[in-house]
């Protein structure tokens, strides 16, 4: 097996991404994009649209008349960052540069394990050479489908100003305006080696994302899937958010589980199902959580308990740890910080693209609102709000298990049917939607894409409000706040920048991985300094981006089920040597269900057949030359052995009645004679002392 690192990802929205080939197939796990890469583009005005020449221009065109001029470009890289240093065109899209390096035909199988995980697919399913089979959960796949619709939607937007799709986006991308560009920007086209400029697609289309989702084979937490009768792939819960999960797959050379970003208390999600994963020969670890200063918890912060390594996850107390636990406090600051905008007049701005994270924002603001007895409206604005809406109040079997007794008790999984019924949620296609205009009110609470603050509704709410101080904008790490704000300077906004916990805590890994017990592990090379070999009761090695890794193949046997007609016609012989009982049979071996099994062959039965006798086993030098002197043989015996000492025979030299030499070997006896009955004879004894059936 060898396991290949495409990318080490960003995070929660930018996933890591890996190909694994196993049993001669290869297995493509996520296919993200990297969405904050969008930064280095300037995002559409509200005053795009201008007059010039009596003609309708975009401001944009205005600002760049002059971009050829040499002294445009000399001020473009002496003065510092700022908005006018951003790229003013359509945006392109950064996928993975590594993955561009596989021939798409080669991959076999793909594995999406969350929502962020599919946003890349359509890059490869719209390529007509991509014959892969991709697996994702039923919850995955809509939640990932109906991002991608809104993606496209938002995008619009930069082709009504900049035009028909492709005209001019590649200006920037040409080496003489990139060597123009700040070094910050610089990085995030060509990245930290200069390498990554192949990886900029302009977006698909909606006829891409439909056609993606066809080929999408969906499945339920602990389904099985058999891919080519090889491979048996399960999906288990992984806790981070609605649909997301970690894979297990079997096969005839060993099991293996791909350990994904994971939490194990989660307030919407179902929780991390990690004792599906327990006793797996290979745990592919791809949690990069550790490696993020934000989300290691020390011992005491925050008044959490910690989880003693030396003890199985089985006995942490989750009622003194819980992962929720620190995520509600940051939710209740939130809240607190934005009933003081409301008050204060201003507005909230939250652009989080977190499902569960907005589900329980929407609970705990109306909550506060009504405690509070502020009426304030509630703005929910993408052109997919309705359907997402609809969607998460639908699937009790993804969530948790606090939200699945609700159902049972007759509420409704979450609040906000009951706010959208009372009107104290409104839902939005636009922003520029007729009915939001007519009903619009400030102050006012907006939750709205997209994140990385280039496109969508939040651009134009930022120009709005940028300039209140009393008003607050909400983002989520992942995306540099200092560039990501930079059009919208001087920012007089509060802006209140959050963490959300992506994955498993340093404290936890040890004693998750005591209570998986598997028998090898695969690191990130980020996490050596903290893994300590000496007390781990597994094997492991480490992997970094771009580089393959051979995978121990830690199955010392294989198993094969024989069926029962076939194995009822065995008749066993005892050999000599070892005591082993040998029979032989004749069938058609095949793989099923990840195991090999063999069948009975359509040929004429075997047992009516008549086989040649086949003879096995190493021949006893002293035992030969007993049995050739009880047939009167006259005999000698030489020893030989080249130079090098690879080659070592007997040779038994017969010289009455005929002379013949038997040359013995480990690997084969030469009977070497002119007289065939002599031949023959010689032949005969060398059976009688071999086992034969």
């Amino acid at each position: 097996m060898e396991f290949t690192c495409l990318s080490e990802g960003k995070g929660f929205y930018f996933p890591p991404c890996y190909i694994l080939d196993i049993c001669g197939f290869r297995v493509l796990f996520d296919c993200p994009m990297d969405l904050s890469s969008l930064t280095m583009f300037l995002p559409v005005s509200t005053d795009s649209f201008t007059m010039c020449n009596g003609e309708i221009t975009s401001r944009s065109c205005q600002k760049s008349m002059d971009l050829e001029s040499n002294v445009y470009k000399r001020q473009k890289i002496d003065k510092p960052l700022d908005e006018s240093s951003l790229i003013r065109s359509e945006p392109r899209y950064k996928i993975i540069k590594n993955l561009l390096l596989w021939n798409v035909s080669f991959i076999d199988v793909v594995l999406i394990s969350s929502p962020m995980g599919i946003l890349g697919l359509p890059f490869l399913t719209r390529n007509k050479e991509f014959s892969a089979k991709v697996y994702a959960t039923e919850a995955a796949a809509r939640i990932g489908h109906l991002m991608m619709e809104d993606l496209v939607t938002m995008h619009k937007e930069f082709r009504q100003v900049y035009g028909p799709e492709g005209s001019g986006s590649r200006q920037w991308m040409k080496w003489e305006e990139l060597e123009l560009l700040p070094s910050e920007l610089k990085e995030i086209a060509l990245g930290k080696d200069g390498t990554e400029l192949a990886g900029w697609m302009l977006l698909y289309s909606a006829a891409d994302v439909k056609d993606c989702i066809q080929k999408i084979q969906t499945l339920k937490y602990a389904e099985e899937a058999f891919y080519n009768g090889t491979l048996i792939i399960k999906a288990f819960a992984s806790g981070l958010e609605i649909g997301t999960c970690n894979w297990s797959i079997i096969c005839p050379k060993g099991s293996i589980a791909y350990l994904s970003s994971s939490v194990f208390s989660s307030a919407t999600a179902m929780c991390f199902d990690y004792n599906s994963l327990q006793r797996s020969d290979v745990i592919l670890y791809t949690d990069f959580t550790p490696c993020n200063g934000s989300n290691i918890s020390n011992d005491g912060d925050n008044g959490s308990a910690t989880a003693d390594p030396n003890q199985s996850i089985d006995n942490v107390n989750w009622e003194a740890i819980a992962d929720d636990y620190q995520e509600m406090e940051k939710l209740d600051f939130i809240c607190s910080c934005s009933m003081d905008s409301v008050k204060a007049g201003g507005s909230v701005l939250i652009p989080v693209g977190r499902v569960g994270i907005i589900l329980q924002l929407l609970e705990r603001i109306a909550l506060c609102l009504e405690s509070q007895n502020l009426k304030v409206p509630i703005y929910i604005v993408s052109s997919v709000a309705e359907e997402m809406m609809a969607f998460t109040n639908v699937i009790p079997e993804w969530l948790s298990k606090q939200r699945q007794d609700r159902l049972y008790s007759g509420q409704p999984l979450f609040n906000h049917v009951e706010l959208l019924n009372d009107k104290r949620i409104q839902l939005f296609p636009a922003i520029h939607s007729l009915k939001l205009l007519t009903n619009w009110q400030e102050p006012c609470i907006v939750f709205c894409p997209h994140w990385s603050l280039r496109l969508g509704p939040v651009v134009h709410l930022l120009q709005r409000w940028c300039r209140d101080e009393n008003s607050i904008l909400v983002m989520e790490e992942g995306v540099d706040a200092s560039l990501a704000l930079l059009p919208f300077s001087p920012m007089k906004m509060k802006v209140l920048q959050c963490s959300f916990l992506s994955g498993i805590q340093s404290q936890f890994s040890r004693p998750l991985l005591k209570t998986l017990q598997p028998r090898h592990v695969l690191f990130p090379e980020k996490l050596r300094q903290h893994i300590d070999p000496s007390k781990n009761l597994f094997s492991s090695s480490y992997y970094s981006e771009g580089e393959t890794l051979n995978v121990p193949n830690l199955k010392e046997n294989s198993e094969l089920d024989i069926a029962v007609d076939l194995a009822s016609r065995l008749q066993y012989t005892t050999l000599k040597q070892g005591n082993i009982n040998i029979a032989r049979l004749k069938g058609e071996l095949a793989i099923e269900q990840g195991k090999y099994r063999l069948l009975p062959g359509t040929e004429q039965d075997v047992s009516s057949q008549i086989r040649p006798v086949v003879h096995l086993g190493r021949i006893n030098l002293d035992a030969l030359l007993t049995e050739l002197r009880k047939i009167a043989l006259n005999i000698t015996v030489e020893e030989t052995t080249s130079a090098d000492g690879s080659y070592k025979a007997s040779l038994v030299h017969v010289l009455k009645p005929n002379k013949a030499t038997i040359e013995i070997t480990k690997a084969q006896t030469l009977i070497s004679t002119a007289d065939k009955n002599l031949a023959s004879q010689i032949s005969e004894t060398i059976s009688s002392i071999l086992d034969c059936f």
